[in-house]
């Protein structure tokens, strides 16, 4: 909890300090940012206990904390807190522990908790309904829009883009929001992803439909919205600057809109949301496991999994990569080969 009261000033530095070292290990900001938060629930619930040395803290204390965290009522909604909250919790306690360690303040064994069974519930498109977000982009433009065509034409034209990154490539939120036009290389038909999940690169191949998408968008259109030749972002907003996910987000949402689909409307859809329709359509045409994992840039095949469950509830017979949007040839297929 944010606002939560830390009245032991050596408490505070080690909040303070556990979030530097976070840093400099190169963990993601949402990292950096939440973990101390979390280990602060700690330091507050040892306060409580009247602790107020960082020494006196022990393996016992932790698993009391634990234990309290999963009793207690969740702040903004009925019921206890969900176990993938339970588990973030475990992840920052654990990695306090090991700063803690680390840096001399204490020497307790690693920490032993355990994981909280998660019930995911994964929304993704249909084929139909991908086709239905990509018609979009092609409505007739308004001639009534204080908006010049020019402009127009050329956020649809970035919208097109935007579905070919994550749907066609399948990337996560930053990542799209990260790439560069420098990362992206047309003749080998390839993305560079500098700066995935924990800070892992990759290469994502193109498929030619979302090559043709991308090189449209940058060469006959991305001109219209750019106001500096240093501005490498590949998505650009309407003052010429990076676009933001939930700019990105607001597009898509729009596009939603414009499909007038009343089952398509129903939906609670993100950019992730493409990410899971592709891997579910790939998974559907047959394609290993392996290969979607590596292409997801996923760290190991338990991440996968779950798309075999998710393409089963489609077809329970692979369906050909002609039916994707985009993949009637792929670079992927090929690397299976």
């Amino acid at each position: 909890m944010k606002k939560l009261p830390l009245n032991n000033a050596s408490f505070r530095f080690l909040e303070n300090s556990f979030k530097e070292w976070l840093d400099i290990q190169g963990f993601a900001a949402t990292t950096v940012y939440n973990l101390p938060i979390q280990a602060r629930e700690l330091l507050h619930y040892l306060e409580s206990q009247d602790i107020n040395h960082i020494r006196q803290l022990d393996i016992k204390h932790i698993h009391a904390h634990y234990k309290k965290l999963k009793e207690r009522t969740h702040q903004r909604r009925s019921g206890g807190l969900s176990s993938a909250h339970l588990n973030k919790h475990g992840q920052a306690l654990r990695k306090f522990i090991d700063y803690l360690r680390k840096v001399g303040r204490i020497q307790l064994p690693a920490l032993q908790l355990g994981h909280e069974a998660e019930h995911h519930t994964i929304d993704f498109l249909t084929v139909a309904e991908i086709n239905q977000l990509f018609a979009t982009t092609y409505l007739p433009i308004s001639p009534k829009s204080r908006i010049n065509i020019g402009q127009q034409e050329a956020f649809q034209s970035r919208d097109r883009a935007m579905l070919a990154i994550y749907y066609g490539c399948g990337l996560r939120r930053n990542e799209g929001v990260h790439l560069n036009l420098s990362d992206i290389n047309f003749d080998k038909g390839i993305l560079h992803i500098r700066k995935g999940k924990s800070h892992k690169e990759r290469f994502v191949p193109l498929s030619t439909t979302s090559k043709n998408h991308l090189q449209t968008y940058i060469y006959d259109h991305r001109g219209q919205l750019a106001r500096s030749n240093t501005v490498d972002a590949l998505f650009l907003n309407q003052r010429g600057l990076r676009m933001q996910g939930q700019g990105l987000l607001l597009r898509l949402k729009r596009l939603q809109q414009q499909t007038g689909d009343l089952n398509l409307l129903e939906k609670e859809i993100g950019l992730h949301t493409l990410r899971h329709s592709i891997a579910t359509h790939l998974m559907a045409a047959g394609m290993k496991l392996a290969s979607i994992s590596k292409f997801l840039g996923h760290s190991s095949l338990e991440s996968t999994q779950i798309y075999t469950h998710l393409a089963g509830l489609q077809e329970s017979t692979p369906q050909p990569y002609a039916n994707i949007p985009g993949y009637e040839t792929t670079q992927l297929h090929e690397d299976e080969k």
